[in-house]
């Protein structure tokens, strides 16, 4: 009675389990990984090909973005290149009548108007 209390509950198990052979154990792991190893590798190089065609695409795409970034520079560009021959073509109004006005009062002052 008392003796057999004190017993672990695992005691006798490890007599029930069968003897393994390690040459057995290391057999079907060399074959489980010569059944799994060719396509995990085969996916491994498909992945790091996948991931070298990302960084060329997200380069490419970066430099596109540039070329659009640049083709509104060159809009905003032209935008002020208009509005500059525009107000030089005012300039240019403005000094014809300044220049009209001034010869019309130097013909009156030359007959004898003064202001």
């Amino acid at each position: 009675g008392v003796g057999s209390s004190d017993a672990s509950p695992d005691e006798g198990v490890v007599e029930d389990l069968p003897i393994i052979d390690e040459k057995a154990v290391e057999q079907l792991t060399e074959g489980l990984i010569s059944h799994y190893l060719p396509d995990l590798q085969r996916s491994k190089s498909a992945l790091r090909e996948l991931t070298q065609n990302q960084v060329v695409l997200l380069e490419t795409l970066e430099q596109e973005i540039t070329k659009f970034k640049e083709c509104n520079s060159i809009l905003d560009i032209n935008a002020l290149f208009s509005e500059a021959k525009h107000y030089h073509s005012k300039l240019v109004n403005i000094r014809n009548e300044m220049m009209m006005l001034h010869e019309k009062t130097s013909k009156l002052k030359v007959s004898g108007i003064t202001f």
